[in-house]
């Protein structure tokens, strides 16, 4: 599985725009949505096993429950003119400002076959986002004294096998902050190719090392996922009812589930795409649930958003948030192909969750790239103000927006970080240049 990309992306057909600057007027039509979603303030005394689902409330999918400091009409629009490029399908958007749900949005087509437009119930797949819940979950079983984030991988007899028999001393942290020196998505290829994982593992023993393990970052999924492996030899249930019973019931995550069955079970699931072509469902990284394994609609992932910026400490207490989001080791810049990549600092991976600074801001979250499919969540811990975003697509103009977003929140001077006419420019020039070889190839 690659790391986000950002590829050219060109305008849509009419249809398509027609549906994003309608934005998600067309899909509450029956009235007020109400969907389970916590509050900014939360109920400290309850534990995570008995914590209810919240009351219902009405969604912010109107221009008229739109408000904060940020110009929601402004951004709507701008969210519209984006999913009418040529790569994009359907995106699904949900904003926090200042602990508050403030803004959710669908764009475009759950599929370019027949679709329907894509609303707060689409479910969607994280991709690599699903780190951040293995990271947090392992963090909270730590703080119960399930396991120690200092454990070497040995000790739970596990099937990775490092280089020189490094998990005879490579501890769970160092698994998860993407230490295992293993050379980068190291034989992501045999897991396209069907291999079981566990084999897959076994078999990472005899690669050559990018460095000493503990020593460098390098971004894995395979090895990654033995945290599943892991955890269940300590509570002695399967990865994703661990999930289910600590994290996501607690948390009231009723759309979120874990492997393909319970994306393509949905009422209303986003196919994947490649520019504008529906892609065969491919169930290669669910294979790998710690890793990429995880599905939900967008209000979902803000729910998790909204955890992960402590305004669940009765799930996610501030000592396992500080465990999970502290850096434990440096990275490049993520989005290095973007723009805005210029922008971000201090680059960190801390358990399966990266930081950086973005203009002087700490920001923090993850993203995610499977055939088809990206997601992202960033936000800043100080205003707990962030963006989520679904799409069913291999586009990479979402990303950079979250730059455009967070200039907004921060009152920043405008940047036209998308560029949305240079990559029109370029996707016609591309399509004038195929249009005259193929005159010269036919005369």
């Amino acid at each position: 599985m690659p790391d986000p990309q950002d590829p050219i992306s060109a305008p849509k057909m009419s249809r398509r725009k027609w549906l994003a600057a309608g934005g998600l007027s067309l899909l509450v039509a029956c009235g007020a949505l109400a969907f389970h979603f916590r509050a900014a303030t939360p109920i400290a005394d309850l534990t995570s096993a008995h914590a209810p689902v919240p009351p219902p409330i009405v969604l912010p999918t109107k221009p008229e429950d739109w408000r904060g400091r940020i110009d929601y009409r402004a951004l709507d629009q701008r969210l519209a003119d984006l999913t009418a490029q040529h790569s994009m399908e359907g995106l699904a958007v949900a904003v926090v400002e200042d602990g508050r749900l403030s803004f959710v949005q669908g764009y475009g087509l759950t599929s370019a076959k027949d679709g329907e437009p894509v609303d707060a119930h689409t479910v969607f797949r994280w991709a690599s986002l699903s780190k951040t819940v293995a990271g947090a979950l392992t963090a909270k079983l730590a703080a119960d004294g399930l396991l120690s984030l200092d454990e070497p991988l040995d000790t739970f007899h596990t099937t990775l096998r490092l280089p020189r028999d490094a998990q005879r001393e490579l501890t769970v942290e160092a698994l998860l902050s993407q230490r295992t020196g293993l050379p980068k998505n190291a034989y992501d290829d045999r897991l396209e190719d069907g291999q079981d994982p566990a084999v897959i593992r076994h078999a990472l023993g005899d690669v050559p090392v990018a460095c000493a393990p503990g020593r460098c970052h390098t971004y894995q999924n395979v090895a990654y996922d033995t945290i599943t492996e892991i955890l269940a030899t300590r509570t002695h249930e399967a990865y994703d009812q661990t999930v289910q019973r600590r994290l996501f019931q607690p948390l009231g995550m009723t759309s979120a589930t874990i492997g393909q069955a319970g994306l393509v079970g949905a009422a209303h699931w986003a196919r994947p795409h490649r520019e504008g072509r529906i892609l065969p469902m491919s169930e290669a990284y669910y294979r790998v649930p710690g890793a990429a394994g995880v599905n939900s609609t967008i209000v979902d992932l803000a729910v998790w958003m909204q955890a992960q910026m402590g305004l669940r400490p009765d799930v996610l207490p501030p000592a396992v948030l500080d465990s999970a989001q502290r850096p434990r080791i440096g990275t490049a810049a993520p989005y290095g192909r973007a723009p805005f990549a210029r922008e971000i600092k201090h680059a960190g991976y801390g358990l399966g969750m990266r930081s950086f600074t973005y203009r002087g801001h700490r920001v923090i979250g993850h993203s995610g790239a499977v055939s088809g499919y990206r997601s992202t969540m960033m936000f800043d811990p100080a205003t707990k103000t962030g963006i989520v975003m679904l799409w069913n697509s291999d586009a990479g103009l979402p990303f950079r927006f979250q730059a455009e977003f967070f200039d907004r929140a921060y009152g920043l001077p405008f940047t036209d970080w998308l560029d949305l006419k240079s990559v029109s420019d370029r996707r016609l020039a591309q399509a004038r240049h195929l249009r005259l070889r193929e005159t010269d190839e036919a005369g």
